[in-house]
């Protein structure tokens, strides 16, 4: 392993990146100041930093934002997608942006203070971009120390170390230590959030990193939702006399987080009733009926990816924010597609063919962002209400 030793610091500089692969970009560094690790990814979304930082799927990732002004809307409370960011650090190109929205209660760098978050900025983020979009996936270390001490070589090493996201099992450290009741509704600009308190059927959702808009969601589909820990058993479920069971988004590896969860979910389609899988929810479905999964060397995050509805020709414009992808080769007959990436061709979407259960890779419930697959909220209500 070669020596970075050499390399020196420009001036001003107060946080560095190194990846596994030796590579060294500078910047200033924002928010906490302390190291952290994680693997590299970019998003291509203009809006909604504030719901990718706290979207639990994130665990594990250092974000790179393409868009250049990060900051402007600030932050609320109303539009945290869990209690607390999960990514592992940012990345952006310009400093943060002052915040000049009227919802804005907080600047974007106190809240990544407060919260513990790492980031950088000043970084040519088109580059690194395309250094990910043609290396793959990197792990890499962010320092920032605002002295300007940096021990490249010790930094490396930790890139180099750390064990990355194949193999992972990380839905055990997002989840959600207790069973509880979720009411709450989506936003709306009159209201702020409502609760559901008239609801015509009860939802229980395991727990694999459940973005808080998912839940709003189900909940303003008229569904009481109990959300559960990834690891409750089939049995336990059962025992709540759900009308319907959803699987939720999450981070890391569905093969690893599959140990436990499949078995539990085998069982769960033995009973027929109504499942509706997202994102890592619909990976560990499609490992439950058979199939299989890898990593991708770029994954999907954005909020512009265009999907193909098979059966209807429609193509919604939707959120997403996955590394690891199903095998359509690999489904069982008794399984159909119904979705794909216009992007690269990638499976999108699951249904069984004879029971009312389905799911799909990407995030119907985004917010901000395109709403087009609002309906699949509607099309798991209705198979509840057969």
């Amino acid at each position: 392993m070669s020596s970075l030793s050499n390399i020196k610091r420009p001036e001003n500089a107060t946080a560095v990146i190194v990846m596994a692969d030796s590579t060294v970009l500078w910047g200033s560094g924002i928010g906490a100041e302390q190291e952290t690790v994680g693997e590299l990814c970019f998003n291509t979304a203009m809006t909604g930093y504030q719901e990718i930082l706290t979207d639990p799927s994130y665990a594990g990732q250092i974000i790179t934002f393409t868009f250049p002004h990060i900051g402007n809307t600030g932050i609320n409370r109303e539009d945290m997608e869990a209690e607390k960011p999960f990514a592992r650090g940012l990345i952006l190109r310009e400093n943060i942006t002052e915040p000049s929205s009227w919802r804005a209660s907080q600047h974007l760098n106190d809240w990544l203070k407060e919260t513990n978050l790492t980031g950088i900025c000043g970084v040519d983020t088109r580059a690194l971009t395309r250094h990910i979009r043609d290396q793959g996936a990197q792990n890499a270390v962010i320092c920032h120390n605002t002295e300007g001490k940096f021990d490249l070589d010790t930094l490396h090493k930790k890139a180099r170390s750390w064990p990355g996201l194949e193999g992972m099992d990380m839905a055990k450290d997002v989840t959600c230590k207790k069973a509880y009741e979720w009411r709450e509704t989506e936003w709306t600009i009159t209201e702020g959030h409502s609760s559901q308190d008239n609801a015509k059927h009860h939802v229980v959702a395991l727990d694999f990193g459940a973005k808080h808009n998912i839940l709003r969601c189900l909940a303003g589909a008229g569904c009481k939702v109990t959300v559960v820990p990834a690891h409750t058993t089939a049995q336990e479920i059962l025992a709540l006399k759900p009308d319907g069971i959803f699987l939720s988004n999450g981070p890391g590896d569905p093969a690893a987080t599959g140990q436990y969860a499949v078995p539990t979910v085998q069982k769960l389609l033995e009973s027929d009733k109504p499942i509706f899988g997202i994102c890592l929810g619909h990976q560990i479905l499609t490992l439950a009926l058979g199939g299989k999964t890898e990593k991708m060397t770029l994954g999907h995050r954005g909020a512009n990816h265009p999907v193909k509805d098979i059966e209807t020709g429609k193509v919604e414009i939707t959120s997403q924010n996955h590394g690891f992808q199903i095998i359509p080769e690999s489904l069982p007959e008794d399984v159909e597609v119904t979705h794909i990436s216009l992007f690269d061709g990638s499976n999108e979407g699951i249904r069984l063919k004879n029971r009312p259960v389905f799911s799909v890779q990407y995030h119907p419930e985004a917010s901000p962002g395109p709403q087009d697959s609002h309906y699949l909220f509607d099309r798991f209500v209705q198979n509840i209400a057969k």
